[in-house]
């Protein structure tokens, strides 16, 4: 009974070495979850542009979901259409080449053949490469408030949850999930 009890407090006090990282050692990519290839190949903001959306400068892909809200005109409809469409196609080439070095580095290391020079090689691959592509989603956002009204912004805000004055629970035109993860609200 006495060596039961102390098995189990054993195994217990154990669990506190338990790694956040337990399921993902299957992972194709163990850097990347499925959900960030997936936001990665679709051109989606993987929470790149966080600094800009939080501080008014609206992202473009919400403002084409919310036009009607917030009373795009038909002119700027189409000149954030036309910055979101030439985002898209950089982020989407962008996010590819990110995926492909992170494989490139896991693959490496699941082979047992990276040595420092490969790994300083890969780091300042994916380094330039997710700046990139954080700068295009960066800059994107960037150009929204010289399109917008003000009041257009503050209604944005609104509708996605960051102004005070709002009292919706939900962000309108984003995957609950990801803007769970990206506001730390898991």
């Amino acid at each position: 009974s006495s060596i039961l009890l102390l098995t189990t407090m054993a195994f217990s006090n154990d669990n506190h070495h338990k790694s956040k990282y337990v399921d993902q050692e299957n992972r194709k990519i163990k850097s990347l979850s499925i959900a960030d290839i997936k936001e990665l190949k679709k051109g989606g903001g993987w929470g790149l542009a966080k600094a800009a959306e939080l501080n008014g400068y609206p992202g473009p892909s919400h403002l084409l979901k919310m036009k009607d809200k917030i009373n795009l005109s038909h002119s700027q409809i189409n000149e954030i259409q036309e910055s979101f469409d030439k985002m898209k196609v950089q982020a989407i080439s962008l996010g590819d080449k990110l995926i492909q070095f992170e494989e490139k580095l896991n693959s490496e290391f699941q082979n047992k053949t990276i040595n420092q020079t490969k790994l300083n090689k890969y780091i300042d691959d994916i380094v330039q490469t997710r700046g990139k592509l954080r700068l295009v989603h960066l800059s994107t956002h960037l150009r929204t408030p010289e399109i917008l009204s003000s009041k257009q912004i503050n209604l944005y805000n609104q509708l996605r949850g960051y102004s005070k004055e709002s009292n919706m629970n939900t962000t309108e035109g984003h995957d609950a999930n990801m803007w769970k993860k990206h506001n730390n609200n898991k």
